[in-house]
């Protein structure tokens, strides 16, 4: 069973207007409403490809129930800790000439309400797949996922970790068996700026020696690049089409490269990875299965 984290869900309200007027009335021409928060966009990606996933998290108020109802309406089973307080975010984003975002803060989660999560966490077993995906609440230690994973270590779970700076670092002598940073974060891991493929390659592998088993780098227009942890280097080209969105893209490789997993050799997750992230981002919401396909023709 594939599980997904999301410790800080959203209503992601899309707003189409023509220019903004900044002080004035705004009028929309089109509106979205998604539910979001990047494990979540996991666990739809992967619903689109046929795996079955369970997503974990926190919700709070009128707008948690609506993002649990909205997900779970898709065919995902949800599993989320309610919270006494709050509400869950709702992220505003306006698509004008430049896209403006207005992301909500989010409740706050305390010790009693992460004990409720470990004890989710606890019904995995072995051979069971953990993506942990995304930053974390200010309620929540920084050390969030470190605790995750102490707690699952007597076990053999294939963990997926999506996430930047120390919150990646910190979690590598867990070996977990992705972990997928864009050329940008991997070079802000190191306190370098990344140009070439040669340094992507140099630095993914130091990512492997610090105890990383896989590492995914996602390369914009140049497209990606996994080192696997058999020692083989694969290199993926972009996908062709019109940018629409980036909002997902990466989390929906995430979801892509897992699913290939659980049908074919690295080098087919990568593909599926990739031409999921690509459909992604040339549409306006997260990646449909026929979208996926076609793209993957590409590859």
């Amino acid at each position: 069973m594939v599980y997904t984290v999301t410790f800080n869900p959203a209503i992601d309200y899309v707003v189409h207007i023509g220019e903004m007027n900044l002080g004035g009335v705004n009028r929309s021409v089109a509106e979205e409403m998604y539910f979001g928060g990047k494990g979540i966009n996991v666990s739809i990606v992967l619903n689109e490809l046929g795996i079955r996933s369970k997503a974990l998290g926190f919700k709070a108020g009128f707008t948690g129930d609506a993002i649990e109802k909205g997900v779970a309406a898709m065919g995902i089973e949800t599993d989320f800790v309610r919270l006494k307080k709050g509400n869950s975010r709702i992220n505003v984003k306006i698509k004008s000439g430049e896209e403006t975002e207005l992301n909500g803060q989010g409740p706050d989660i305390d010790a009693k309400d992460l004990q409720m999560l470990f004890g989710k966490l606890d019904q995995l077993v072995d051979g069971d797949t953990l993506i942990l995906a995304g930053s974390i609440p200010n309620s929540l230690p920084a050390d969030i996922y470190e605790k995750i994973l102490e707690r699952l270590s007597d076990r053999t779970i294939k963990v997926v970790v999506d996430a930047t700076k120390d919150l990646l670092l910190n979690v590598l002598r867990y070996r977990p068996l992705l972990i997928k940073p864009n050329h940008h974060e991997l070079g802000e891991l190191f306190g370098v700026s990344i140009t070439t493929q040669e340094e992507i390659v140099e630095y993914a592998g130091r990512l492997q020696k610090m105890g990383a088993r896989n590492v995914l780098v996602s390369m914009a227009e140049s497209g990606a690049l996994l080192l696997d942890e058999d020692g083989k280097q694969h290199h993926c080209k972009a996908c062709k089409g019109i940018v629409k969105n980036s909002v997902g893209a990466g989390d929906s490789m995430v979801a892509g490269f897992v699913a290939g997993l659980q049908e074919g050799d690295y080098e087919y997750a990568l593909k599926l990875g990739t031409a999921s992230g690509g459909a992604t981002a040339f549409a306006d919401g997260l990646a449909k299965r026929n979208d996926i396909l076609q793209l993957l023709k590409q590859l």
